[in-house]
């Protein structure tokens, strides 16, 4: 398995729904699904490195395709969701074994994901590392 959760909570339907995308934007992240990180993906979806760099959806996107950013697997541990109206905000720690920018390795990145519900979808708005 890929993408794998630990030491998870008793979630509510509506956790339990944005656990899942999260874990479908891993996926897409590791299989680089160009059309699934597209959907995922808000337009204007920011990420924050832990080097503290900046990216656009785009420039995430792009590096994730050519090779740039290689994840591997994902692991999730200990998801806290917290849900008001149609914003969610995911934070866990998330152990990404990947090659990055030429280094290989196994980093545990304390994530926060802010999502949008549009559509009566989640969408991955920004993650800061």
């Amino acid at each position: 398995m890929k993408v794998s959760v630990i030491n998870k909570q008793n979630l509510r339907p509506d956790q339990e729904e944005v656990l899942q995308k999260f874990m479908a934007f891993q996926e897409a992240m590791i299989e680089k699904d160009l059309e699934k990180l597209n959907e995922i993906i808000c337009d204007n979806y920011t990420l924050r490195h832990m080097s503290g760099r900046t990216q656009t959806k785009q420039e995430f996107i792009d590096e994730v395709m050519d090779g740039t950013l290689n994840y591997y697997k994902s692991t999730i541990d200990n998801p806290d969701i917290r849900i008001c109206d149609e914003r969610a905000v995911f934070k866990a720690d998330v152990t990404l074994d990947a090659k990055v920018y030429g280094m290989k390795g196994t980093w545990t990145l304390h994530t926060r994901q802010t999502m949008e519900k549009i559509n009566n979808e989640w969408h991955i708005s920004k993650w800061d590392n």
